[in-house]
């Protein structure tokens, strides 16, 4: 269709398209009376198109009134890359994250992207909607999603429709995805009920997270697992918050329940914070009334009192393997998903020791 076509109309082919969702760059071509490639050069702004200055303005307008926005995927191909990744973390005082990030930051450097760091938080100063905005204009080459809570918009964006950008989930799992770039939380969980067994404890506990999590129910799934296998009973098990008062408030919750207790397992470094305030409260010693072992390790759990036992996890690595699959994603056009099978190893230091009596 030629520029002299402009005064034809809209095609019911195009009418029905835009009724059916997404205005696409067809629609915008037919409305306005100009090729799809005269639209697509318009809207990336490419200013060596000879083209009367009232048909650019006409073809921005019909995009405007229909809601067409580049397809990122699309403009990435057409255009230079924006050289930009974007990371979107559940919460940025998170030190775990933060060992994420470094990895991711290194690694994008080194590839040649900058990253864009956001929380997913409702107070955040940029938060999801702001990135479906760098999102759908085509302002971000890649995503890395950190937070995959029920319910995130971004998450739900990009499962409605995958080529919008190339994309990860980290450190989450997206059922269906395909794009899920993970950590064995399953085997890292059976490593530390391994080690509180091998010292002799039958009567453990779990601090396990949100149940709605997938980490929380994949590190609650390998203790279950490991603890079963191990004949050994599996439920005393309490949820919160992965926090130092969800620690807190659920190690309280098993002590109540369960004063036989001789270990606790907390599915994460924060928890495991709690459970120690909570087991001082109740006036039990660590580790001679009570062992903890924390998932995650952080250099600051050498400092506490005791200094805590942890298994460490490779979350540097995760960070660069994220970036490395979203590079490989660009170059293929197909996605692919990841577990990073090993890495994870206990690091004892004082939190751990034989139960005075054995169950």
């Amino acid at each position: 269709m030629s520029e002299s076509q402009m005064d034809k109309g809209e095609s019911p082919d195009a009418a029905a398209s835009t009724l059916r969702g997404r205005a696409r760059l067809v629609d915008v071509a037919e409305r306005s009376g100009v090729t799809k490639s005269i639209v697509s050069r318009i809207m990336n702004d490419d200013r060596s198109l000879r083209i009367r200055p009232e048909t650019r303005e006409r073809v921005k307008t019909v995009a405007e009134e229909l809601g067409y926005r580049p397809h990122a995927g699309a403009r990435a191909l057409s255009v230079s890359r924006t050289g930009a990744f974007a990371l979107l973390i559940p919460d940025l005082t998170n030190t775990v994250y933060a060992a994420i990030m470094r990895g991711a930051f290194r690694r994008a450097k080194e590839h040649g992207y900058v990253l864009l760091i956001a929380e997913d938080t409702p107070d955040a100063p940029a938060g999801p909607d702001d990135y479906a905005e760098l999102v759908v204009s085509g302002r971000v080459d890649g995503l890395l999603v950190a937070s995959a809570r029920p319910g995130n918009p971004m998450v739900d964006r990009l499962m409605q429709d995958p080529a919008s950008v190339a994309h990860v989930f980290v450190n989450r799992e997206v059922e269906g995805s395909g794009r899920n770039i993970g950590l064995d939380m399953h085997g890292a969980s059976a490593l530390a009920v391994d080690f509180l067994h091998s010292h002799g404890h039958r009567a453990i506990g779990l601090t396990a997270g949100p149940p709605d999590l997938h980490p929380a129910r994949s590190r609650r799934e390998g203790f279950v697992d490991r603890m079963t296998s191990l004949g050994l009973d599996a439920a005393r098990i309490a949820h919160g918050d992965f926090s130092e008062r969800g620690g807190f408030e659920a190690a309280n919750q098993l002590l109540a329940a369960h004063p036989e207790l001789t270990a606790i397992y907390a599915s994460t470094f924060g928890q495991a914070v709690g459970a120690l305030k909570a087991a001082r409260e109740r006036g039990l010693r660590v580790p001679q009334d009570l062992s903890v072992i924390a998932y995650d390790d952080l250099s600051v759990a050498e400092y506490l009192d005791p200094p805590l036992t942890t298994v460490a996890m490779p979350l540097d690595a995760l960070g660069v393997a994220a970036v490395d699959a979203l590079v490989e994603q660009l170059a293929t056009q197909r996605p692919a998903e990841h577990r990073l099978p090993d890495g994870y190893r206990v690091v004892e230091r004082k939190s751990v020791a034989a139960p005075r009596i054995t169950n």
